[in-house]
């Protein structure tokens, strides 16, 4: 499985928080620690190169999350960027480009996400999901080919995550990598999809509602 994991990267979006609990989602059962600020400083720099020096015996993801880091920061990072350690994973997110150095660009992969004024929410409520809108968008979905059923997963995490601000259980993240997994394995979108939202009805209470005389 390590070679489908993320590699050391930056992404540039708005989308900080979003991109980074995608980054979890994607890397379930590895250790994920976050670092997420307005300002990233001296004293958050120093806290990652520690945390990178902890051995590991899978891959660590450290994930750095910022709409400014200083320069002071980003110079010491610099050594650790270029090499290292076994097992260590760094996620730089910010929101523009200019706001790593460019011995820091030059360090790590890049890539720019679509923002988030281009994208069009779903009609479909999943913090108040029901059973009857779970059936009828999976009816409406049934029949998606593997490229559309991953694009659809991704509009629903991002649904969930930054349109509706949700915190995501344990197991909807777990069910949203198995359903990454799936698509890429050709299931069914019926079987898939039905999977996963079902991780988001609200459990019914035993014995229906209770009525107090």
């Amino acid at each position: 499985m390590s070679n489908t994991l993320p590699r050391s990267h930056i992404c540039i979006t708005d989308e900080i928080e979003a991109y980074s609990a995608q980054i979890a989602s994607e890397v379930q059962g590895h250790r994920v620690v976050h670092y997420l600020r307005d300002d990233f400083l001296i004293e958050d720099a120093r806290a990652v190169i520690a945390e990178a020096y902890i051995s590991e015996e899978r891959e660590k993801f450290l994930v750095l999350g910022a709409k400014s880091f200083n320069v002071v920061s980003q110079n010491a990072l610099l050594k650790i960027l270029e090499e290292p350690p076994r097992n260590i994973v760094f996620v730089l997110i910010t929101q523009q480009k200019s706001a790593l150095l460019p011995t820091i660009r030059s360090r790590l992969s890049m890539k720019k996400l679509t923002q988030g004024s281009q994208y069009v929410p779903l009609e479909l409520s999943l913090s108040t999901l029901e059973l009857s809108s779970l059936f009828e968008f999976v009816k409406a979905n049934e029949r998606l080919g593997r490229h559309e059923l991953h694009s659809l997963l991704e509009r629903l995490y991002r649904q969930a995550v930054f349109v509706e601000s949700m915190t995501l259980s344990k197991e909807q993240l777990e069910a949203f990598d198995l359903a990454y997994r799936l698509v890429r394995l050709n299931a069914r979108a019926q079987t898939l999809l039905l999977a996963l939202l079902a991780t988001f009805l609200k459990p019914v209470p035993k014995g229906g509602p209770r009525h107090v005389r």
